[in-house]
């Protein structure tokens, strides 16, 4: 049910107050009237804010037709104002209409007052509707503005054929551009950095040729020599007209993400340089160790090499045992061979390489590599492994670092008095895979156990403190957890897990 039209009505004459509502009705505008006579009871009528028209006469005892138009200007310049009088002439009316009435309707010629009430109410609502459409409009365009501003990006249009270009605000901020400068190709140009121009003026040949899509990053160089990054991605709009070649795109400021990058870059490259640094550390403790490992093939070889010749000295030669002095200086080189690749990896400078990877056979190799470290201070390697243990994926040289940290701070914990370094591997009831190396030395810094993972913290006189650190990022980096706790009595216990059966996630940054 359509709600009644509410009229404020400034008539002092109840009876032709009465006639214009009959005949209002009688024209099916359904309507409910407040009648004014004066100028308190007229502006107490405009302060109601469901009036939706005013109907005036021109002349009242105390009030009047035009302070009433005025005053509906000054406080609702919306609602439509008509004057219903019987005394206004022509001149009159017309210069009401100058300033602001609606219409207005001689008493005399009541029937034309609907028609002029629907026209007026009509005129109101389309005007009603464009400032609304304007105000969404205004509202939109700052919503733009102020995102643009917040994300760094700007839009413009590019018309190729007659090289016309339209720049939004934020675009003519990005290039540090008056906004009263008219935007050309040429502009950008002179704006783009000087190593970039070439790039960026055969990207705009090709797509004046190819008229596609496109997407672009270069540098631009401001006056004062600041250097900034914008990426610049447009396309095609479609048009009737086939000989109109409209590109609209946007340009985003993205230096601060350069920057970012650039600094995660620097990062990720001094932790590899800390590893690396841990890593030939490491290989500075396990010197005497390799040494001994590697004195023994090579004199075995020379040994073999005198009896070799002794035997081919010998009249008649010796040949077949010669051969086998030959076959033992072979199988002495390979020993010292594989002892030596079996090192390099840890000391070795690379990029970090994700695999299928055996954590069973990663402890056995490292128990093999700190034997003989270990031997030199009485100290036993002991390995408790669990045969069924799955597979993780993840990058070997660096999990072999971590077990060497961890197994060379065991022993390094119990030099001393000596003591049995055990290290073993198992399955948790969640699925994962868990190492823990556990010693019997000095044991983990009193009430503050986490302390030994902060870097550039050691317990050694001539420790780095970044092996602990390095082997927590690692670990983490593969998706598992390292952490330590004291044991009962003296020493103390290193464990870590990883997800068995993975697949290779984000590459490590150490």
């Amino acid at each position: 049910m359509t709600s009644p039209l509410r009229i404020l009505l400034l008539e002092d004459d109840p009876t032709d107050a009465a006639l214009i509502q009959e005949l209002l009705e009688a024209d099916n505008i359904a309507c409910e009237v407040t009648r004014a006579q004066t100028h308190t009871e007229f502006l107490s009528g405009l302060e109601d804010p469901a009036i939706e028209l005013i109907l005036a006469d021109y002349k009242l005892p105390s009030f009047d037709g035009l302070s009433a138009l005025k005053l509906a200007q000054d406080m609702r310049p919306d609602l439509p104002f008509i004057f219903v009088s019987g005394t206004l002439g022509d001149e009159v009316a017309v210069e009401s209409l100058k300033i602001g009435a609606t219409d207005y309707v001689l008493k005399g010629r009541l029937s034309r007052l609907a028609p002029s009430v629907k026209r007026a109410l009509r005129e109101a609502g389309d005007r009603a509707q464009r400032k609304r459409a304007e105000e969404a409009l205004r509202r939109s365009e700052m919503y733009l503005a102020e995102a643009q501003a917040l994300s760094h990006t700007g839009s413009f249009g590019w018309e190729i054929l007659s090289g016309e270009i339209y720049w939004s605000d934020e675009t003519y901020r990005i290039f540090e551009i008056e906004p009263t400068t008219k935007p050309t190709v040429q502009l950008a140009l002179e704006r783009t950095h000087p190593d970039d121009r070439v790039y960026l003026q055969q990207v705009i040949e090709r797509v004046t040729l190819e008229r596609r899509s496109f997407s672009a990053e270069h540098r631009l160089r401001m006056p004062n020599g600041l250097v900034k990054h914008v990426r610049v991605v447009a396309r095609r709009t479609a048009s009737e007209d086939p000989e109109r070649v409209l590109f609209i795109g946007a340009l985003t400021d993205i230096t601060e993400r350069k920057h970012a990058e650039e600094q995660r870059e620097r990062l990720r490259q001094l932790e590899r340089d800390l590893a690396h640094v841990n890593r030939v550390t490491m290989m500075g403790e396990l010197a005497a160790s390799l040494t001994h490992e590697i004195k023994q093939p090579i004199a075995s070889i020379s040994l073999n090499a005198g009896a070799g010749l002794r035997w081919l000295e010998h009249e008649p030669p010796k040949i077949e045992r010669a051969r086998e002095t030959l076959s033992n200086i072979i199988d002495a080189a390979m020993r010292a061979a594989h002892i030596i690749d079996r090192n390099h990896s840890l000391y070795s400078r690379g990029e970090p390489q994700r695999a299928p990877i055996d954590l069973n056979q990663i402890v056995r190799e490292m128990v093999v590599l700190l034997h003989d470290a270990a031997n030199l201070r009485s100290i036993s390697i002991c390995s408790e492994l669990d045969p069924t243990l799955p597979s993780t994926t993840g990058d070997r040289v660096q999990l072999q670092q971590v077990l060497v940290n961890l197994m060379l701070n065991g022993i390094e914990a119990m030099k001393d008095e000596g003591g049995e370094l055990s290290v073993r591997s198992k399955r948790t009831e969640d699925g994962q895979l868990l190492i823990s190396v556990s010693d019997s030395g000095v044991g983990l810094p009193e009430g503050e156990p986490e302390r030994v993972f902060e870097a550039f913290f050691t317990t050694k006189p001539q420790g780095t403190g970044m092996g602990l650190s390095i082997s927590r990022r690692i670990i983490e980096s593969h998706g598992g957890r390292l952490w330590a706790s004291g044991n009962p009595g003296r020493g103390a216990t290193f464990q870590f897990t990883l997800a068995g059966e993975v697949t290779a996630s984000s590459p490590l940054a150490v």
